[in-house]
């Protein structure tokens, strides 16, 4: 199994696109934000509303992927400004391959909305995991699903080599599930709740934490543009946190919930029950060392050598602590 190949493809993507970045002369008449349907978070209510534009006086385009390494190459093209919800590991895959990328919030955790499922008719269990050698494996490369993936078989001892390996986003790995065309598959989402139709996890979000695999996703930026439109997007930034914190306090539960539901792609049960595993951080906490003060960056390295020792990505960053930029959050805390 060559696990490298999906990333190394991405991460020379992002090295060519480079110089498309470096030249990007942006314009503040209008911006495109990247997000994921069937992902419900409070920002879409804000979304929905016009808020955004409203509070930063620009046209917002907001545009749907499907995976994290396609935001990060749609960054590094300078087609996208702004990514919400980006999974760490993708962030670290084009950080790490030189792309010149930030992290500007910590969008949400979410450990037990990102996971991989074995099919039923296998019976396989953490107490017998031993039986997925020669087992086909459908993993989103370079997402935090196949962090997950590569951390929960090391901890299970299981030879990468014994293993086949497809790529494929949470959709298509639940479909093949579903057929039998995979043995196991791993993703978030929507995706995630359809691949339990057919399996169940190995490890649940709370022994996964044990075990310091932690799964949250980012909002990201171009450095050039966190350079040069700090303001507006100390601004985007401001209106996301209010909206988190209109949530969070339960204030507008009931006339956020179906707004987030439609711009999701959900119904409203659905969206309900996958909100429900979601955790948004305060500004605060996200200033403090959990997060953007230090804990971001030191998991990042831990993420990096991971998918360095498995042969994914050539080499990892000294340090991830530039890659981490919490002035715009630090100013949007004053809005």
């Amino acid at each position: 199994m060559n696990l490298s190949i999906g990333i190394r493809g991405a991460a020379a993507g992002f090295a060519l696109a480079l110089s498309a970045s470096l030249g990007f002369a942006q314009n503040t008449d209008e911006i495109t934000v990247a997000y994921f349907l069937e992902w419900p978070m409070p920002f879409q209510y804000a979304k929905v509303k016009g808020t955004y534009e409203e509070k930063m006086g620009v046209k917002v385009n907001w545009v749907s992927f499907d995976t994290g390494t396609a935001m990060s190459a749609a960054m590094a093209s300078g087609d996208v400004q702004i990514a919400v919800s980006q999974g760490v590991p993708p962030f670290v895959v084009a950080a790490s391959a030189g792309q010149d990328i930030q992290i500007v919030d910590v969008a949400v955790s979410y450990s037990d909305n990102d996971n991989c499922v074995v099919h039923a008719d296998h019976e396989i269990d953490k107490d017998s995991v031993g039986e997925m050698a020669g087992k086909k494996v459908a993993v989103p490369l370079g997402t935090a699903a196949h962090y997950g993936f590569l951390s929960q078989m090391n901890h299970f001892g299981i030879d990468l080599a014994s293993l086949e390996v497809v790529d494929m986003a949470p959709a298509e790995g639940a479909a093949a599930l579903a057929q039998g065309a995979v043995d196991m598959a791993c993703g978030w989402g929507g995706g995630l709740r359809r691949m339990l139709e057919n399996g169940n996890v190995l490890l649940t979000g709370a022994e996964k934490e044990e075990l310091g695999i932690l799964v949250f996703d980012v909002t990201s930026a171009p450095a050039s543009f966190v350079a040069e439109e700090s303001e507006l997007l100390s601004k985007f930034l401001a209106v996301t946190a209010e909206a988190n914190a209109a949530w969070n306090d339960g204030s507008k539960k009931a006339e956020m919930l179906p707004v987030i539901a439609k711009d999701a792609g959900m119904d409203a049960a659905a969206t309900e029950a996958t909100i429900a595993t979601f955790i948004f951080p305060s500004v605060e906490d996200q200033l403090g060392d959990k997060w953007l003060g230090g804990g971001a960056q030191t998991f990042m390295k831990g993420v990096a050598d991971i998918f360095v020792g498995a042969g994914s990505i050539d080499a990892a960053l000294d340090s991830y602590d530039a890659t981490v930029n919490a002035g715009p959050l630090t100013a949007a805390s004053g809005m």
